[in-house]
């Protein structure tokens, strides 16, 4: 089976999702939006950057995002950013995130579920 691929669906929700996702970052400094939604679409972008290129079932893919994300907000706890010397690098706190929270996941996790219903709705479509 070939899972390397370019779909340029995924490539087209990719971009649509990033300028969405950075314009979040320039407009709202802090809130809702910003941190719960913001957190809500980033997994949707990753799934959807991925996807542009790795041709898997929807499960095992939204499986693996939802890892790195949960991986990235524990490493929260920890002092990444100083240890790699990035402590005061805006992009790195801005990717890497500064602070652990619970709500995070969640949000990680409505995003996943989210993927996941409009794969199968997709799927039904087809």
């Amino acid at each position: 089976m070939k899972y390397l691929t370019f779909d340029r669906s995924y490539a087209i929700y990719a971009i649509i999702l990033f300028l969405l996702e950075a314009w979040i970052a320039i407009i709202f400094d802090s809130g809702f939006i910003r941190h719960t939604f913001g957190d809500f679409l980033v997994v949707i972008l990753l799934y959807s950057i991925l996807k542009t290129f790795i041709d898997i079932k929807p499960l095992y893919m939204v499986i693996t995002v939802l890892l790195i994300a949960f991986g990235i907000e524990f490493l929260q706890l920890t002092n990444l950013l100083e240890y790699l010397n990035l402590e005061h690098s805006y992009t790195a706190k801005l990717i890497l995130g500064n602070t652990f929270h619970v709500s995070d996941l969640i949000a990680y996790t409505f995003g996943c579920i989210t993927i996941l219903i409009a794969e199968q709705n997709q799927k039904s479509y087809e």
